[in-house]
């Protein structure tokens, strides 16, 4: 679906995969915003699915992993240029198959790896939600993170994500 026809609400899903070593599966996208940066595999949500599906079908699509969905964890919400509402849940999930081998979609991805939210945090070419993220316990529901600046690359006139801190 193109960006006009989604009009000025944007929904869209990512899936936060983690393996059996407590690893993430992140992509480095070759387009838009995200450009070069580790992300979660994510994607716009089609006028047939559900948001979870959204994630699941973008995670299999992104790096061929199959999974199976254990909750929502987050949700970020934004406002690009006084314009558009852009919205994202956040679904952690877990491969169907450990050790299945990752396929990047070539066209979308310069790369898809397992990554541990350590390295992440300290790796410059996260996203500023994996950073954000890699403090935060994933597993346990919603807290909203306020103030974070996530740069100038899309505009934002509001940003907040919401996941649990870490006791």
């Amino acid at each position: 679906m193109s960006k006009s026809k989604r009009g000025d609400v944007w929904l869209g899903a990512a899936g936060l995969v983690v393996n059996e070593k407590q690893q993430w599966l992140v992509v480095k996208k070759r387009y838009g915003g995200l450009h070069g940066k580790w992300s979660l595999p994510a994607g716009f949500v089609e006028r047939d699915e559900t948001i979870d599906q959204t994630a699941l079908r973008e995670v299999k699509e992104e790096t061929g992993i199959d999974c199976r969905l254990l909750g929502m964890i987050g949700f970020r919400s934004g406002v690009i240029k006084g314009k558009i509402s852009d919205n994202m849940a956040v679904f952690l999930l877990r491969p169907v198959v450990e050790g299945q081998k990752i396929i990047p979609q070539a066209e979308e991805l310069y790369d898809a790896a397992w990554r541990s939210p350590q390295e992440l945090a300290l790796d410059p070419e996260a996203s500023v939600m994996l950073h954000e993220m890699a403090a935060y316990v994933v597993e346990e529901g919603f807290e909203p993170i306020e103030d974070v600046d996530p740069g100038q690359i899309f505009g934002y006139t509001d940003y907040k994500l919401f996941f649990r801190r870490q006791e």
